[in-house]
């Protein structure tokens, strides 16, 4: 059987799965391979049920970003259309410096990710890259470096952007003037009001000395109502590494830390954290000490809406999505680590008591520094793209 033929057959295999498991329970269930055999997907949808996702394609080190998109009641994705204009501009190694994507007004695609220093240049020089679509939605805008004086990018930035024009990147880097050190560290936001047009210089999100964790992901999310949110692992002390939320209620002016797990480590887990939107409120997804947890945000006030999730289930890169009859899916990758690839696993729960409504289940292996993506569809099906 040709590579062509396993690669089919075995979504063939998904889809019967994902059509028995949408038969038997409360929600259907589809499961995608990225498309072109790229990894690490990020993927949102917009209003239309039009599914926008990029994925990574090349070398770890060095490789490229590609953005893709399935219309609604489309089964297949669109051709491919380049990210980056500076070919090799992108890195997939660690799981957690690759794209982020956002969908601002008008539908319009903001991508951001982590670059490279210059050749022989200390990592203290690495961009923090944005691009846009164009005005036609026919290609990207050459990528831009965001960073005017917060240098010392190492973990994940992240992008969000809301319908009124604004787009927020977000990265963590030692304050201008201090050592590199993690609990030197801070979360700096650069805001655009135009779209993505134009950036103004970055500012601090907030002057609490958390630290940042160095090599963790981070998640910006914006919503309709100019609130804005950053999730991200600090770094006080270097050992108290609690995963924090940030909450701004006034389109990023201020920030105040709304929620803080503790978890006390003294070395980096290099893990992410995920923000979505329900009808229901915003869900934050994260890893502590190994464990999967995830629970529901009142964007108005940042407080903890209990009951969290009742999952227990070790992994990394967790993401969920959830509808408005008030389910939620959870989705990480299990047995991964530094250069090894793992298995998507997933669970659905009911978002009013946070017990499962689903068996645990596993959809298939991710290869190196991959990991999964999720949308929730207009019709309150869920789709986990890996």
């Amino acid at each position: 059987m040709t590579a062509r033929a396993k690669f089919v057959a075995l979504n063939l295999v998904l889809l019967l799965q994902s059509a028995v498991w949408g038969w038997s329970q409360d929600f259907r269930m589809t499961l995608l391979r990225v498309p072109n055999r790229g990894i690490q997907p990020q993927a949102v949808i917009d209003k239309r049920g039009t599914i926008h996702l990029i994925y990574y394609k090349g070398e770890a080190e060095a490789g490229d970003i590609f953005y893709v998109r399935q219309p609604a009641g489309q089964t297949g994705f669109t051709s491919p259309i380049p990210v980056n204009t500076q070919p090799g501009s992108a890195m997939a190694i660690g799981s957690i410096r690759g794209a982020q994507l956002a969908l601002g007004r008008n539908d319009r695609v903001h991508v951001a990710w982590n670059g490279h220093a210059p050749k022989g240049r200390s990592y203290l020089e690495a961009p923090m890259l944005y691009t846009r679509m164009n005005d036609s939605g026919t290609a990207f805008e050459p990528e831009r470096n965001i960073i005017t004086t917060a240098r010392g990018l190492d973990g994940g930035g992240s992008v969000a952007a809301d319908d009124r024009g604004d787009v927020y990147v977000m990265w963590h880097a030692p304050k201008p003037g201090q050592k590199a050190e993690e609990d030197e560290a801070a979360v700096f936001v650069a805001k655009s009001v135009d779209d993505g047009k134009t950036f103004g210089p970055e500012k601090l999100a907030i002057t609490n000395a958390t630290g940042a964790c160095g090599c963790c992901g981070m998640k910006a999310f914006a919503d309709t109502n100019g609130n804005v949110l950053a999730f991200y692992r600090a770094a006080r002390n270097l050992t108290q590494r609690n995963e924090t939320l940030l909450l701004s209620n006034d389109r990023g002016a201020t920030f105040e830390i709304v929620f803080s797990h503790d978890c006390r480590m003294a070395a980096c887990p290099m893990s992410s954290s995920f923000l979505s939107w329900t009808p229901n409120g915003i869900l934050a997804a994260a890893e502590s000490q190994g464990m999967i947890y995830c629970f529901r945000v009142d964007p108005a006030t940042g407080l903890h809406v209990p009951p969290g999730l009742r999952l227990q289930a070790q992994g990394k890169y967790p993401v969920a999505v959830g509808n408005a009859r008030g389910r939620v899916l959870v989705t990480w990758i299990e047995g991964s680590s530094w250069g090894k690839g793992g298995t998507v696993a997933w669970q659905v729960f009911n978002q009013g008591d946070g017990y499962p409504v689903s068996n645990r289940a596993k959809a298939g292996a991710v290869p190196a520094w991959s990991f999964a993506t999720a949308v929730t569809r207009p019709d309150g099906s869920f789709t986990i793209i890996f």
